[in-house]
């Protein structure tokens, strides 16, 4: 597995989705990939904290579950910064 495709399949790791043998290729690549070791737990720090201010506001909005690009902008638009 690469880098690139350690990225793609990230989300279905997370929530438990990927078959086994994805699963067991993806730890192995952290196994031997510090930057996506790195990667990983900074994803998770972001997940939590984007999590814990939307908290403070109420329940998640169902855009908030898409990728993290999408929640970011949902994170705005009910801010009102876009």
């Amino acid at each position: 597995m690469t880098c690139r495709e350690l990225v793609e399949f990230l989300m279905d790791y997370l929530d438990g989705q990927l078959s086994e043998p994805e699963r067991l290729r993806f730890e192995e690549h952290l196994g031997e990939c510090p930057d996506c070791v790195a990667y990983l737990a900074t994803y998770r720090e972001a997940v939590r904290l984007g999590k814990k201010a939307f908290m403070l506001q109420g329940p998640l909005p169902r855009e908030a579950k898409a990728e993290p690009k999408d929640s970011v902008l949902a994170v705005q638009v009910r801010v009102g910064g876009g």
